[in-house]
């Protein structure tokens, strides 16, 4: 993927009980465990990239409890920051191959989930790795 072309990659979030479609283009499930009642078909994923997902003691810490949401994007980017988990983030975007990522998770809040975080983390390695 050209270096001029990388900010531009759109990555979205979806919840893993909506349809897949098109435009989601290269879909990712970012959760550690796989959701409830979905079939690898119906998710139609490109990769499970559960190793960038919260660790399981973050995870059941949170336990998707808005009053600790700050504390939790706080701690979960503190675990992307680790350069196993750089490289990892580097290798997901390079697998997409400059199409739209789109990252699909499994919690039912749409505002406090790790997708999020993982999106506002892809999105500013993408923009520092033009500078």
């Amino acid at each position: 993927m050209p270096h001029a072309n990388r900010n531009r990659l759109m990555i979205l979030v979806k919840r893993a009980y909506e349809d897949a479609t098109p435009e989601d283009g290269y879909r990712v499930l970012v959760d550690r465990l796989w959701p409830r009642g979905r079939s690898k078909e119906t998710l139609a994923l490109a990769q499970w990239a559960r190793d960038v997902a919260p660790s399981a003691a973050l995870r059941k810490w949170f336990g998707h409890r808005p009053e600790r949401w700050e504390a939790f994007q706080q701690r979960y980017r503190r675990e992307l920051d680790a350069e196993e988990q750089q490289q990892r983030m580097r290798r997901l975007l390079a697998d997409t191959k400059g199409q739209p990522i789109t990252l699909v998770y499994g919690a039912k809040d749409e505002e406090h989930n790790q997708a999020i975080v993982l999106r506002d983390v892809l999105s500013h390695l993408l923009e520092g790795s033009d500078r």
